[in-house]
């Protein structure tokens, strides 16, 4: 025989006080609190074919919230999934997960940048490589679908930003494709979005878009050159240097000591003062600012020691500080500040080549004016050795010779020399 259902009445449910369950029939119960506070539960057994299941109690709500009408319809509404087999605690989890979902779904890619690069910021090597990640985004991706939910990224927006410069700047466009993949991933584990990352290489984009190689390839047979920093001839260094050094804002500085010492940008601007040992000539990075994640003893040349000391003469210096400080002292400069003391019209005008090219230089012209060995100058660049049997042998740093060549440089920077003269590899230099 059924159980009647609708067996309590309003004001029964109004003057309800003595603790216990009150049943209305159907699995619906009020149950009322040793407070007095009052509550609807549905009270079921999910059965299956072999033997009945645990009974669960599930809360609907307060009674002041759920009057006795709604909640015989949430009874209801449970009943309804038991008979298609569903468990009515399990299904409402499931609601609540769809539309926690839902609600992450709108958050815009833009904002899971911003929030991929906070959150990793602390663990990349030098602040330059997250402004790197920011100026990608802000050039390619933003202006494509930066405001667009994370969930609705699919693989046709992914396209719209890679195709145009997949065969323009297939590295840059190989690196803003890894970013895009990186947040996309990010987003799907904090719940922002769910599926696959469209912005997969293996599997996905290698479908889509010619290999890495085929696309720098392509370049070159097109452009006549690969994808490599603007570099000033060697041949020329030695007249933009003398025009450099007329200059006396921070930044010229900075470019001749940058060019001196043929290091990188980011090295250079992060210099502090207690980096360098001026009885000694040596200036020594820590292993942070390198590349190659390896501390780097530098030898100064008696040339790029008269920048420091020029600098100490013409500036306001703090001891523990930047060398190369912004007017607010207590950050170096912009990584643009060398690039636009280059490059700008109304002071050296050499928008053709680049800060980091004049690495270049000194490389060519380690290897045609000079007798000193390969290593030597790979060592003065700080270039890691990428054969293993090679780095397992060379354990010195080569100092004493690369410091004859840091001399070298510095004079043929100053002095410039006859085409086709070579500088003899000095005696103490030879391997």
């Amino acid at each position: 025989m059924a159980r009647p259902l609708a067996r309590l009445k309003a004001v029964t449910v109004a003057r309800a006080k003595k603790p216990g369950l009150l049943a209305d029939g159907g699995g619906l119960y009020l149950r009322v609190g040793p407070s007095g506070a009052k509550s609807w539960i549905f009270r079921y057994r999910r059965r299956d074919s072999e033997r009945k299941g645990k009974l669960r109690d599930m809360g609907l709500g307060a009674s002041h919230s759920l009057s006795l009408v709604e909640a015989r319809e949430e009874a209801e509404r449970c009943r309804k999934l038991l008979l298609r087999g569903a468990d009515p605690i399990e299904a409402r989890r499931s609601e609540e997960a769809t539309a926690r979902i839902a609600a992450a779904s709108a958050i815009p890619f833009r904002h899971c940048g911003e929030s991929y690069i906070a959150s990793h910021r602390a663990g990349w090597r030098n602040a330059k490589h997250a402004e790197q990640w920011e100026d990608t985004l802000e050039r390619y991706v933003y202006p494509i679908f930066g405001d667009l939910p994370a969930q609705a990224v699919d693989t046709g927006l992914v396209l719209k930003v890679l195709e145009p410069m997949w065969a323009q700047k297939p590295e840059t466009a190989s690196r803003v494709r890894g970013r895009i993949e990186s947040i996309l991933d990010w987003a799907t584990v904090r719940g922002y979005r769910l599926g696959e990352n469209p912005a997969r290489w293996r599997g996905r984009l290698d479908k889509l878009l010619p290999k890495l190689s085929k696309a720098k390839r392509a370049k070159r047979e097109a452009t006549g050159r690969g994808e490599h920093y603007a570099a000033m001839p060697y041949q020329d260094v030695p007249a933009f240097m003398a025009e450099l050094r007329g200059r006396a804002a921070i930044a010229a500085r900075a470019l001749d000591f940058t060019i001196l010492t043929a290091k990188r940008t980011q090295e250079v601007l992060g210099a502090r003062w207690p980096e360098i040992n001026l009885s000694e000539k040596t200036w020594t990075i820590p292993a942070g600012r390198m590349k190659g994640e390896r501390e780097h003893r530098v030898p100064l040349s008696s040339a790029a020691i008269a920048v420091l000391e020029s600098i100490k003469l013409t500036h306001e210096v703090d001891p523990k500080g930047f060398i190369f400080p912004s007017a607010r002292a207590q950050e170096p400069l912009s990584n643009m500040a060398m690039l636009y003391v280059l490059q700008r019209p109304d002071r050296m005008n050499r928008p053709d080549v680049t800060v980091h090219g004049f690495r270049s230089s000194f490389r060519d012209w380690a290897a045609e004016r000079t007798n000193f060995p390969n290593e030597v100058a790979e060592m003065a660049l700080a270039h890691v050795v990428s054969d293993k049997v090679e780095a397992a042998y060379r354990r010195g740093d080569l100092f004493e010779k690369r410091r004859l060549l840091a001399e070298e440089w510095a004079k043929f920077c100053a002095s410039p020399i006859k085409p086709g003269e070579v500088i003899p590899l000095h005696a103490a230099a030879s391997v």
